[in-house]
């Protein structure tokens, strides 16, 4: 049996706290407005974050959340290398995901958090 998962989202305008463990930022693109000094993270993993192609595509419609997740899904599946130390990361450890989008139901660290509690 598989080790739980201990994934958080988050997104990154928030404060830093303890609770989060290791801070990995999972967005292409970096977020507006903010200083990488004062973010505390630990990684910035963009190749995990969806392709531009599809980003741009979902737009942050909610109406697309479904079809966006499945898009963002076919493509980590062809990519296991970019996801799996996180996972792997996950398993022993607090995770949060951090994005910068104002949607904090219909974005790309929840797609992954779906996603890496799916494949677990």
């Amino acid at each position: 049996m598989s080790k739980s998962l201990h994934l958080r989202v988050k997104q990154i305008y928030e404060p830093p706290s303890n609770q989060d463990g290791l801070r990995i930022l999972v967005d292409r693109l970096w977020p507006r407005g903010l200083k990488k000094e004062t973010c505390r993270l630990d990684s910035w993993l963009k190749d995990i974050a969806p392709s531009n192609t599809l980003r741009r595509w979902f737009g942050h419609d909610p109406a697309r959340w479904d079809e966006f997740q499945q898009r963002y899904f076919e493509e980590l599946d062809e990519r296991p290398d970019i996801w799996q130390a996180v996972m792997e990361l996950a398993r022993g450890k607090t995770v949060t995901l951090l994005y910068a989008a104002h949607d904090s139901q219909h974005n790309n660290a929840v797609a992954l958090k779906n996603y890496l509690q799916r494949v677990r």
